[in-house]
């Protein structure tokens, strides 16, 4: 009897010790969580904005004859081709015109990639706290299909919140010395489409973009974290060692999944900024073939814009400037992430679900 006591007063000893501990550990969390969230927060968004910037300054050049080739007047030809397009540019513009567009690619990309980055964190966390609590198992990891759909949230929240800024970018990064009208730069080009043609008009193209961007950004993270998880695992040809990849596997990583995502999206691009070149009064000769030849189509929506594409122009139209892309979006991709990652590690982010 006295041994049951005993032991009933040290079973509850040692619950109340474990209660109180428990107690002391929320208490700290209640007071600590909220700054170190915020902190982490700051981090992964300047993370994601310093990758976004570095990316595509890097490959300006490619990005701007990409746009030309995509939305050029098609009975005028000026730019026949990556190598052609790109002397064609350096004549005719300098230096300056193949970064033309760059400062306000930046300015929508550093906040575009910042909250593209960070939502992939916060999808990817949730996604996997809600399929960890209906498997029942705490130790599941995020499936491709799961990343994919993380991607997907990601990327429709980033471009969603930043869309104005790409529609005029766009217009931006076409104009040549010889357009009739100047923007001046990105608040000018804003202010002016809003004027002239309405706020609807900063969101045109708005739906091939979404749609586009569920298989593109989606299956850039989910091709990118699912080959980085394959490699620890499987540790092939010895390019894995402590369980740590190397820069230039991350960069070959990120290459991949890159060139996956644009080829299967490029079209819905095309139609994309075609769609935002409609209703642009005084616009820029590369559209309108300097008044020598039949001005661009109007389009009416999404379909019709895939309609009158394809056959006016057959259907190789709508993977005008892959060339150029394909080689711009591989290192574009891969630097981002890599990029993501260091500055994330020199930050000390850590954006990682605890147990």
């Amino acid at each position: 009897m006295a041994s049951e006591d005993v032991k009933s007063t040290s079973e509850s000893a040692v619950k109340t010790i474990v209660n109180l501990a428990e107690e002391a550990k929320l208490a700290r969390e209640g007071v600590r969580a909220p700054g170190h969230a915020i902190l982490g927060i700051c981090k992964s968004l300047v993370a994601g904005g310093v990758a976004g910037g570095v990316s595509r300054t890097a490959v300006a050049p490619l990005e701007r004859l990409k746009i030309l080739l995509q939305v050029q007047n098609p009975h005028n030809i000026k730019y026949n081709g990556t190598i052609q397009g790109l002397k064609y540019i350096w004549r005719t513009e300098g230096v300056r015109g193949l970064f033309k567009g760059n400062g306000t690619n930046c300015a929508r990309i550093v906040p575009n990639s910042a909250v593209k980055f960070f939502s992939y964190e916060q999808a990817s966390s949730g996604i996997l706290w809600l399929y960890r609590r209906q498997s029942g198992n705490e130790d599941a990891q995020l499936t491709p299909v799961l990343r994919l759909g993380a991607g997907a949230c990601a990327g429709i929240i980033a471009m969603s919140a930043t869309y104005p800024m790409d529609m005029v970018r766009g217009r931006i990064t076409v104009q040549t010395e010889k357009s009739p009208y100047q923007y001046r730069g990105m608040f000018h080009a804003l202010g002016t489409v809003y004027r002239e043609e309405g706020f609807r008009a900063l969101y045109r193209g708005w739906l091939p973009s979404v749609i586009g961007v569920i298989p593109y950004v989606g299956l850039n993270f989910a091709v990118y974290e699912s080959l980085k998880d394959w490699l620890i695992k499987s540790r092939p040809l010895g390019l894995i060692e402590d369980s740590e990849l190397s820069v230039v596997t991350k960069l070959a990583c990120g290459a991949v999944a890159g060139t996956v995502g644009q080829t299967v999206a490029y079209p819905l691009d095309v139609i994309r900024r075609r769609m935002q070149m409609v209703g642009w009064n005084h616009a820029a000769s590369v559209l309108t073939g300097e008044g020598r030849s039949k001005a661009p189509l109007e389009y009416s929506g999404m379909v019709d814009a895939f309609r009158k594409t394809v056959h006016n122009e057959g259907f190789g139209a709508l993977y005008k400037g892959l060339v150029p892309n394909s080689v711009k979006v591989v290192p574009s991709i891969a630097i981002a992430f890599v990029t993501y990652e260091v500055v994330k590690d020199i930050l000390g982010v850590d954006m990682r679900l605890s147990d």
